[in-house]
């Protein structure tokens, strides 16, 4: 089951369940988050309850898109307590391009590893959470703020001082803190963390500027099980000219870290755990271009498809 917010002609906003190539506009509420608040005052699943709110009318999907009128699938109306985060290292095609940005001189011992694979060492051999017990913690990042992302369909803008603008294809986890202060997963979503490779590449220790970019996730929200086995597509168009495309792998199944692991570890500290906030999560990547020696421009269009998470996630860049 998958949901979607979109504004309508009125200028204001709906939630509605995908059926295909329509959506059916649920009742009662104008928006996701009101969705989730009132599954925790009715006490129904969220599953259960846009079921119960699933109206009559229906509009048609593809022009809301073409229009760019689909917003991102949960946000929350301070945009300020919306938390933007993220884990690397967590899938298991993910450590030989990050190793080769991470590479030191040659040591005289020929074992030596990076931290980048020692990182993800450690979560191939404790990432999982099992039994209720925690695994090893993995890397973490902060993103920004509400103000930070743009749904589909919107630029990603890349500031003077970057060196870089790449895209990175993932889930993203979306959440929202019970009133009881238990974070609540609301579902998942087509992600673009969006990095600066170049600059992440001159130092390790870089990696926090790196990763405050913006980022984009949607358009459609997956509230029903996530499948432990998922196929995506991440392609780069220039103009009419496919650039670069790659497969990626993603789920529980292909993670070094479970994603039950990564959100224990992002929960367990109690600033992120106040009722009400938003927090979207992305789980990490396992393929980029920048990885393949690809240099994007301004104008090229980013497209990531995941096919149990709906229509892909579409954004060009911006560079100013």
């Amino acid at each position: 089951m998958r949901i979607v917010q979109f504004k309508n002609k009125e200028n204001t906003t709906n939630v509605a369940l995908v059926e295909d190539e329509n959506l059916r506009l649920l009742l009662e509420v104008k928006n996701t988050y009101e969705l989730v608040q009132k599954s925790f005052t009715s006490g129904k699943s969220l599953e259960n309850l846009v079921n119960y709110l699933a109206g009559d009318q229906t509009v048609s999907y593809q022009p809301l898109l073409d229009n760019k009128q689909v917003l991102l699938p949960l946000t929350h109306p301070d945009l300020y307590r919306c938390w933007v985060t993220g884990t690397g290292l967590t899938h298991l095609g993910s450590a030989a391009s990050r190793d080769k940005m991470h590479q030191k001189l040659k040591s005289s011992n020929p074992d030596a590893l990076t931290d980048s694979m020692k990182m993800f060492q450690m979560g191939l051999e404790n990432g999982k959470m099992l039994n209720g017990e925690p695994g090893v913690q993995p890397e973490w990042f902060y993103k920004g703020n509400g103000l930070s992302v743009v749904p589909t369909g919107h630029e990603l803008v890349s500031p003077p001082f970057a060196l870089d603008a790449g895209e990175e294809p993932e889930l993203a986890g979306l959440y929202v803190i019970d009133p009881d202060g238990n974070p609540f997963r609301v579902g998942f979503a087509i992600g673009n963390e969006f990095s600066d490779h170049k600059m992440e590449k001159i130092n390790y220790l870089y990696l926090a500027h790196s990763k405050l970019r913006a980022s984009a996730y949607g358009p459609e929200l997956l509230i029903s099980e996530l499948p432990d086995h998922l196929v995506g597509l991440s392609s780069i168009k220039r103009g009419d000219h496919l650039l670069w495309q790659k497969e990626f792998l993603t789920g529980n199944a292909n993670m070094s870290h479970n994603i039950e692991n990564l959100e224990h570890h992002h929960f367990k500290y109690d600033m992120f755990r106040q009722p009400g906030d938003v927090h979207v999560h992305y789980f990490g990547t396992s393929v980029a271009s920048f990885a393949d020696g690809i240099e994007v421009q301004h104008g090229d269009r980013f497209e990531i498809s995941i096919p149990e998470l709906g229509k892909p996630l579409i954004n060009t860049l911006k560079q100013v």
